[in-house]
Parts: structure tokens; sequence; C-alpha cells
């Protein structure tokens, strides 16, 4: 099993407002840890942002996953950033990250990650 640390960015994101876009999907035999997640206010105003986790995983003897909010509109003032996590994420292999912003292409994202080869 290798682990590998990784960063995946977007210097502006989602490409239409009210349409999350796909920042990350864990590849199939992987599973990753996130351990940050950093949203920049790139317009001249304020902007409200979303993430969320989309997953369809079954663990053994629970409910199937659905996808939840890491973060839901939150306001991030001009020129400012939000880190969206306190702690780390575990995405098994088909879940998705999505980024939402209030305004097209006004938010830049940093994820970064360690990948977990099965």
């Amino acid at each position: 099993m290798a682990n590998t640390f990784k960063t995946i960015t977007r210097d502006v994101a989602p490409n239409a407002a009210g349409t999350p876009e796909v920042l990350y999907t864990v590849q199939s035999s992987t599973r990753v840890i996130i351990l940050g997640l950093t949203l920049a206010n790139v317009h001249t105003a304020q902007v409200t942002a979303s993430v969320t986790l989309v997953s369809t995983v079954t663990q053994t003897s629970q409910t199937q996953n659905t996808t939840a909010h890491l973060i839901k509109d939150a306001a991030i003032p001009v020129g400012s950033t939000l880190a969206v996590l306190d702690g780390k994420i575990v995405a098994n292999a088909g879940d998705v990250i999505k980024v939402d912003c209030s305004v097209a292409d006004k938010v830049s994202v940093i994820m970064s990650y360690m990948e977990i080869d099965s």
C-alpha cells in the first residue's frame, strides 16, 4: 500500500453559479484523507460558497452514504480565505468533492490530501 501526498487546485470555480463543479473524484482502488481545503474569494464583492462530499458507499452493516455538506453558503468577504476543514475527512473510491459559489468563477480552491492505494 502506497501513501502519496497530493494537492489539487482550481484558479477559479465553479463554471456556473448554482451548479457545483467537481473538484476531485476518488479513483477506484484508492481512498483519500483530505487534509485541508481552502477557498479564496477572488471577486470584488462578498461571495458565498459551498463544498459537498457526494458518496454512495455503504459501509459494513451501515446505511448507504448520501451527499453531505462540508460547508454550506459560507460568506467569504472580499480578499479573504476560508479554511473549510477543522479536521480530516476520509473519502472512499467513487466519492466526489464538489465546490459551488454564488458567483461563477469567483472562488479559488486548494485541496491537500493523502492518497492511499489499496
